[in-house]
């Protein structure tokens, strides 16, 4: 994993999500009471890619407070999260133990997390804007190997990387920076992306990253690529000009570019 100084970000970061994580607990974008009434917080794309995930072992990494670990749960897989949240772990251990799910959540920066938890899964999963919050994905693809049993299934649904690179500008998408930088991202903030009230003014960090790079971690880690998708949809309204479809989807006009990325990769027996 890189050095000290990443270090320090992601501590900030922590900090961060632990302020994020009570808004986010009352907002109605993740919207709680119906989730505690049976709804699934999971999207048709990862379950497409996953399939049917019952009596299997799952690892969820970067759960926030678990709602879609909970999802897993619930679909009949046998799960664990991890988060680098207290907040965020303390509340997911606590709806967990709520609604009777069985469901484990370890709390761990994820470069550390092989150092505090034991085992192999028949699943790992990680999902929606986690890999611009990591410094390092060659590190971060060995985190994922390492836990996956031979034979077993890695799936990323992610926003793709050209977000970090576009923004909307007199109603023009437009390059705002490189998509070949290699320094963070620091942000002065108060939000968050969902609705509720402004946070204390903080630091984030978030690292640029590219489909080819994220790809190549995965094989240098001793993944099979299985398949890479690149889809002209998103699960929210980044910028003013995008409209919603029937089916939930968030698109640009004409769909010119695209706004996910799914990769599906196994462990070789």
């Amino acid at each position: 994993m890189a050095g000290s100084d990443d270090r320090e970000r992601m501590s900030q970061n922590r900090r961060a999500w632990g302020l994020r994580t009570p808004v986010h607990l009352k907002s109605d974008f993740y919207d709680l009471a119906s989730f505690k009434q049976g709804r699934s917080s999971l999207r048709e794309l990862e379950q497409e890619e996953l399939g049917d995930v019952r009596g299997r072992s799952l690892l969820h990494l970067q759960c926030h407070f678990g709602m879609d670990t909970l999802s897993w749960a619930r679909l009949g897989a046998r799960v664990t999260g991890a988060d680098f949240s207290e907040e965020a772990i303390a509340l997911a251990r606590s709806l967990a133990e709520e609604l009777e799910i069985d469901a484990r959540f370890v709390c761990a920066n994820l470069y550390d997390l092989p150092d505090v938890l034991d085992g192999e899964f028949d699943i790992v999963v990680t999902t929606y804007g986690v890999l611009s919050w990591l410094p390092d994905l060659k590190a971060w693809a060995r985190v994922v190997a390492h836990f996956l049993r031979p034979g077993g299934t890695f799936c990323i649904v992610e926003i793709h990387p050209n977000w970090g690179f576009l923004d909307e500008v007199d109603g023009e998408l437009r390059i705002t920076d490189s998509m070949f930088r290699s320094e963070p991202w620091e942000t002065e903030t108060v939000e968050t992306y969902t609705d509720g009230p402004a946070l204390p003014k903080h630091a984030e960090y978030n690292w640029p990253w590219t489909v080819g790079g994220m790809v190549t971690a995965l094989a240098e880690a001793g993944l099979r690529i299985e398949r890479l998708r690149e889809l002209p949809l998103d699960v929210r309204r980044r910028i003013p000009n995008m409209f919603q479809s029937g089916d939930g989807y968030w698109h640009l006009p004409g769909d010119p570019m695209p706004l996910m990325v799914t990769c599906v990769a196994t462990r070789p027996k």
